[in-house]
């Protein structure tokens, strides 16, 4: 639920970046190769079942389900953060670690501008 018309551009800039942590963690399943000996279906359920999860939540705006995003995408970041170090500034762990730095930090801006208005 929106509470004033400012927090519907942080929602769909929110949106637009859960999205696309997504896509990135798609893609990084698939490329630049698979890994060998582990079924495909086992590593996207992984990666992707946590932030599945919350997709009603996210589009439909509660904030609750952002504070519950906030908390899942710190994981996703510091798997991000680690596999960037090791794998020395990969283009994939690197984008990933950006998209989720950027979709907490809209998370919370969203959650700060969509207060519920008390007199």
């Amino acid at each position: 639920m929106l509470h004033n018309p400012k927090a519907r551009h942080t929602a769909r800039a929110t949106q637009f970046l859960y999205l696309a942590v997504l896509a990135t963690l798609l893609v990084t399943t698939f490329y630049p190769a698979p890994v060998e000996g582990v079924s495909i279906t086992l590593m996207l359920s992984v990666k992707l079942i946590p932030l599945l999860a919350l997709i009603m939540l996210v589009f439909r705006g509660n904030n609750r389900g952002y504070i519950w995003l906030s908390f899942v995408v710190i994981f996703y970041f510091t798997q991000a953060v680690i596999s960037a170090w090791l794998s020395q500034g990969a283009p994939g762990p690197v984008t990933l670690m950006i998209l989720t730095f950027l979709l907490f930090t809209m998370a919370m801006v969203h959650l700060k501008v969509n207060r519920p208005i008390t007199d």
